[in-house]
């Protein structure tokens, strides 16, 4: 036999490539998957092309991609300063726009506490507009008769301390003492260089002031206003649109607990109007009785401050007191026992019978609360606190422990 030949199925000789295998698929000829165009082929992983050369398709000349910028150190730190940068605008902007955020609160928390009594419109036939109508100018009106019970007694005993001032002051230079005081230490041309030099601009300025205050307050009240109408009109659109907002599986177990939330808030609203009605009503009789001046403004005041939790009554009380004892010792003595003997029959019979299908909290949660919203946002946290504790408490009550009874 001759070694020359070959055998038909030997391998190639070392240093020789065979050509790679094409298999039709669908029809064309595919490549193997080093050399697909898609994968950059077998030039781009070896380097075997060079750069410019040819300008080939799917050459890269820059050599292979390095490392994504995403897991690099300096992008991962430009992202979290601007992370922090974000975080810091927030809020400051929150802090900038403290005062509209309470007010648009405080708009919705009053139309919440307003819509127990448009829905017991409804049910005795109105429409809901119209409920809404007569609600509203019923705000309104109360608005305006404090307006016009505080101003004239104000502005009245203003201008008599105006008039009476020179009297005063010629009382005073009169007085033997006065004189002599004066002879030794020059003391009136020093008090009239004080009062038209240092007193009479101060006293312009504080007058600005305060006329912008109250058109700042005049101007916040609208505001107040137009908004609780909005959101008393919009109330059940607003509470649908932020249901949409829960999954389906969990939307009726949350609806239940909203509106047992509303329900509890309107009650407290409700129920505090109506104590503070009742104490200056009860008020104003007992003053007109007593004859103290200013009757009706001293019981708007009484009822305004009976709003605040906690304090609120005791401060009326005492600021009332103090002004009929001005006036006559044996009045403001009346009216301190007056206000002693009314307190323990609003704490422990007026406001269980009033406020037992409002809130559930307990006393202890309930001044907590209220120190706490006070320190926080003032009389506006004081108000808002404890409908707020009593929503935390029911949703702990109904979600957080029946969870943690089943783990």
């Amino acid at each position: 036999m001759s070694t020359d030949a070959e055998p038909a199925n030997a391998e190639p000789a070392a240093g020789l490539v065979a050509a790679p295998e094409e298999r039709p698929e669908g029809g064309r000829t595919m490549a193997p998957a080093g050399e697909r165009p898609e994968d950059g082929g077998l030039e781009a992983a070896t380097g075997e092309r060079a750069a410019g050369g040819g300008g080939e398709a799917g050459a890269q000349p820059y050599g292979l991609p390095g490392k994504p910028l995403a897991r690099g150190p300096f992008l991962f730190g430009l992202v979290g300063g601007l992370g922090v940068l974000t975080a810091i605008a927030i809020a400051q902007m929150v802090v900038n726009s403290l005062s509209t955020i309470i007010l648009v609160v405080v708009a919705m928390f009053l139309a919440v506490g307003l819509n127990p009594a448009v829905e017991a419109l409804q049910r005795w036939g109105l429409a809901r507009r119209a409920a809404i109508s007569i609600v509203f100018t019923g705000v309104i009106v109360a608005f305006v008769l404090f307006g016009l019970a505080v101003v004239p007694p104000v502005s009245k005993q203003l201008s008599e301390f105006i008039e009476a001032v020179p009297g005063y002051i010629t009382e005073l230079s009169n007085h033997p003492t006065l004189r002599q005081i004066d002879a030794d230490y020059q003391v009136l041309p020093q008090l009239r260089t004080f009062v038209t030099s240092t007193l009479g601009p101060s006293l312009a300025t504080g007058i600005m002031g305060a006329g912008l205050v109250v058109l700042n307050g005049v101007f916040t009240t609208v505001t107040l206003l137009v908004l609780m109408l909005y959101f008393l009109g919009s109330l059940h659109t607003i509470k649908d649109y932020l249901l949409k907002l829960v999954p389906a599986s969990r939307r009726e177990r949350t609806s239940a607990i909203s509106e047992e939330i509303l329900t509890g808030i309107g009650g407290y609203v409700a129920g505090n109007v109506l104590i503070s009605v009742i104490a200056g009503v009860v008020a104003w009789i007992f003053l007109s009785i007593v004859d103290v001046r200013y009757a009706l403004a001293l019981a708007l005041v009484v009822a305004l401050l009976d709003l605040v939790p906690l304090v609120g009554a005791t401060i009326g009380a005492v600021f009332v007191s103090l002004v009929a004892l001005l006036q006559s010792l044996p009045a403001g003595i009346a009216c301190a026992i007056f206000f002693v003997l009314y307190q323990q029959v609003e704490n422990y019979f007026i406001y269980p019978k009033v406020m037992k299908r409002s809130v559930d909290v307990t006393p202890a949660v309930t001044v907590i609360a209220a120190l706490f919203g006070g320190a926080l946002l003032g009389i506006v946290g004081a108000l808002l606190a404890i409908p707020v504790a009593a929503a935390i408490s029911l949703i702990i009550r109904e979600v957080v422990l029946p969870r943690q009874a089943r783990a």
